[in-house]
């Protein structure tokens, strides 16, 4: 089964770039249609699903207030990353920054991909924390001295009170 192609003018009218702008970006290699490219006089590109997808992330950049150079590096640096430039979250940090998430980073693509912050997930930390107590309870009742971390049951809890402001 081939995939579904899209020609010059219905592009423009999806991502609602001029035909300039889509022959201009085709030509200097910002984006070449991946279905079919320009061979000559008379013959069209013809753009796959994702090229629209890439194409309409480029111009949230350029709306968003950067400029075609900026647009180029950034969209340049998240390909070599390998990542999916169609589901990517960017961050416009002012003048000249734009972050991305790959991993556990947050890079700056203007700067080649170099590491800004490090990420710290945060979302196992309820489970953890209710896995803790509940071994303690689990500890307390079966009557053992120690919790898993060397604590006994009674420090645990008294902590607990004293951390809620009882």
């Amino acid at each position: 089964m081939t995939e579904k192609g899209f020609r010059g003018p219905q592009v423009c009218a999806i991502v609602g770039i001029s035909y300039r702008q889509l022959d201009y970006w085709a030509r200097t290699g910002l984006l070449r249609p991946s279905l079919a490219d320009a061979r000559g006089s008379g013959s069209q590109r013809l753009y796959s699903y994702r090229d629209l997808l890439e194409l309409k992330v480029i111009k949230q950049l350029l709306d968003a207030g950067l400029k075609l150079q900026q647009a180029r590096r950034a969209i340049a640096c998240l390909r070599e990353s390998g990542e999916d430039l169609a589901s990517a979250s960017l961050v416009l940090a002012g003048e000249g920054s734009v972050l991305a998430r790959t991993g556990d980073e947050i890079v700056d693509l203007l700067k080649g991909g170099q590491g800004v912050f490090n990420i710290v997930p945060l979302a196992g930390v309820v489970d953890e924390v209710d896995a803790a107590i509940l071994d303690v309870e689990t500890a307390r009742a079966a009557g053992v001295a120690k919790g898993p971390a060397g604590i006994a049951p009674e420090e645990v809890t008294g902590a607990s009170r004293l951390a809620e402001g009882t």
